[in-house]
């Protein structure tokens, strides 16, 4: 296949990529340059196409790639700080909502509610919270599993109890 003729197949199919563009982006203008950068890596690339296989399916293939690949981009970049000396109040906000100060709050809660428990129920607990399954923690402890249920179901419930101001209401 010439190149002319390559590149009239894949001037052929605009209209089902930007349809497909349009699936990623949803904005017209940002399908319109997916549309064309998928044809212009479609077109210096041309000799990496097999002929006798699905040029459409390739040209899909391109264009999520170019997607994913732009989204990352931008994701990094838009993950900078900025270095202006006006921070907008977005920025602020995002900064207030992400800060680490409530969740040092919450683990101090968490220790002390786990630290309130007796060693009979801390222990089990805290092994089955580190990956122990039941019968290791049975075998560790020399306990019967029953028991070692019991008692992290215990723990759970005693947690709850300390940990209730943190109780997720579900809409």
């Amino acid at each position: 296949m010439t190149r002319f003729e390559f590149n009239t197949l894949v001037v052929q199919h605009a209209e089902s990529l930007r349809g497909y563009a349009l699936h990623f982006t949803r904005d017209d203008e940002d399908a319109n340059d997916l549309v064309q950068d998928t044809m212009l890596k479609a077109v210096t690339y041309h000799g990496k196409f097999k002929e006798g296989t699905n040029l459409k399916g390739w040209l899909y293939t391109i264009m999520k790639n170019t997607f994913i690949n732009n989204y990352r981009r931008f994701v990094k970049t838009s993950g900078l700080v900025s270095q202006s000396d006006e921070i907008s109040s977005a920025h602020l906000a995002y900064s207030a909502a992400t800060n680490a100060g409530e969740n040092k709050f919450v683990m101090e809660d968490i220790k002390e509610a786990m630290a309130s428990l007796s060693d009979d129920y801390y222990v089990p607990f805290s092994m089955y919270f580190e990956g122990y399954k039941y019968h290791e923690i049975s075998e560790h402890l020399e306990i019967p599993i029953g028991t070692v249920k019991t008692r992290i179901h215990v723990a759970r419930r005693t947690m709850k109890k300390a940990l209730h101001a943190y109780k997720y209401e579900r809409s």
